[in-house]
């Protein structure tokens, strides 16, 4: 590919993603725009399919916050299993408790329960926004988006002025600022009840304000908020970083950046009938072990190839959808740590991923001893060679930091229990887990023409 050309191509990639992840704050967020591109690419809910026929473009969901698209090869599934490219749409954030709202000190404050690994003072006074679904006892759903809007409010957790931070300054990173703090404020107009033990009885904020709002905006009642599913996330856009503008600021790139990869690689297989059906999957809960109904733990993934198996064939068996997952491949597609400049001591030395050098593949993950990881074989990896090297794929190879320093997992030790061959594959980042977290343009694209190769290659 010509320089210009290439330039141009991730340029317009860029483009596309930037806008997806200012969508995508949530997993449900996520999930709808997901199906909303897949669907203006001719894809159809796979319920509504009786026979699968080569080249026909399928998807299916679960419980909207985790979806599989297929688009459905010339050889069966049953015969030779399916390729697929498997991410996550979930991030670290703050979920609201089932009872969210208390009153402290002369203001009421959402109260949270940390979802993943973060770092907690990085969420301190941070412009904050709430996301997520209110369903009534009726079963009506009411969507609550607010902190992105030209005009919408924010919130914030506060933190202690520097001056009279003597005491706080003594303690650990852990321990200067306890998670059962990290609630922002979200309501602090005074009401009609005294604030109890004011010298003066002036009126100090109650909730009785807040739920008035909520009637009114939503009309929802504080009781509603018991079946709700609100998140904490940082407000704000994704944006480029530096005078070239090379990178690219914004909040869960892990796992967007390679979710959204998968899903553009995938409408791009869609435009021909491959040889062997190309599946994408974007499933949550990966921040939590990737249990629950929609995580990578649950049953949906072999469910759906059974379904896929069932509209091709005329006498389905339960060992047909074995032998089809055994023999299918997988890339997990997953971020991976870039070297940071300012912390050399943790990267593994002449095996840590780097920005500007494309699409990080890793043989296994895990920390000190390979713990949790799925230790690709060397025939698959060669193979994915093969097929960067035909497409002139930029990519490297990397671990994740040096031994006896931490380490990470991926679903792919989940996709490995089925006998198929995974790759752990995916883009390198700065400030992982942070609330706005940093990857390379040139890295981002990479990691979408990878996929993109792999799912048309013969």
């Amino acid at each position: 590919m010509k320089r210009a050309a290439r330039t141009a191509s991730l340029e317009a990639y860029s483009a596309e993603y930037l806008r997806y992840l200012g969508v995508a704050k949530t997993a449900r967020r996520s999930y709808a725009e997901s199906v909303r591109i897949l669907e203006a690419a001719g894809f159809r809910e796979l319920g509504s399919f009786r026979t699968l026929k080569p080249g026909a473009r399928v998807w299916r969901g679960c419980e909207d916050r985790t979806v599989m698209a297929a688009v459905i090869g010339r050889r069966s599934v049953a015969e030779a299993g399916i390729k697929v490219v498997g991410g996550h749409t979930d991030a670290p954030r703050l979920d609201l408790k089932p009872r969210p709202v208390y009153e402290k000190g002369g203001a009421v404050y959402f109260d949270c329960h940390i979802y993943g690994g973060i770092k907690k003072y990085q969420w301190l006074t941070l412009p904050l926004a709430l996301y997520g679904t209110v369903v009534r006892k009726n079963g009506s759903r009411v969507e609550i988006a607010v902190g992105d809007g030209r005009n919408d409010p924010v919130f914030m957790i506060t933190d202690i002025l520097p001056h009279l931070g003597k005491d706080q300054a003594k303690k650990t990173r852990d321990e200067f600022f306890a998670a059962e703090d990290l609630d922002p404020v979200c309501w602090s107009t005074p009401g009609k009840k005294k604030g109890k033990g004011d010298s003066d009885g002036a009126p100090s904020a109650d909730r009785s304000g807040f739920v008035a709002y909520l009637k009114k905006k939503y009309r929802i009642d504080e009781e509603d908020l018991l079946s709700a599913e609100l998140e904490i996330v940082p407000a704000g856009m994704p944006r480029e970083v530096g005078f070239d503008r090379a990178l690219i600021a914004g909040y869960g790139h892990d796992d967007r950046v390679c979710s959204f990869a998968a899903l553009k690689a995938l409408v791009d297989a869609s435009k021909s009938v491959p040889e062997v059906t190309a599946s994408i999957l974007m499933c949550d809960k990966e921040e939590i072990g990737s249990v629950g109904s929609t995580g990578m733990q649950s049953s949906f993934f072999e469910n759906t190839v059974a379904e896929l198996v069932e509209r091709q064939e005329k006498s389905p068996r339960d060992i047909m959808v074995r032998r089809a997952l055994e023999r299918s491949t997988m890339l997990s597609a997953d971020v991976t740590a870039a070297a940071d400049p300012h912390f050399p001591d943790v990267d593994s030395t002449g095996n840590e991923a780097r920005l500007h050098r494309g699409v990080a593949a890793s043989k296994y993950t895990g920390g000190t001893s390979k713990g949790g990881a799925s230790d690709c074989g060397p025939e698959f990896i060669a193979e994915i060679r093969r097929i960067m090297a035909e497409e002139g794929v930029a990519w490297q190879m990397a671990e994740l930091g040096r031994q006896e320093k931490g380490g990470g997992g991926t679903i792919s030790q989940y996709m490995a229990r089925f006998g198929m061959k995974v790759l752990d594959m995916g883009t390198p980042m700065w400030n992982m887990h942070a609330p706005w977290e940093i990857v390379s343009k040139f890295d981002a694209w990479s990691t979408y023409r990878a996929y993109s190769a792999y799912l048309r290659a013969k």
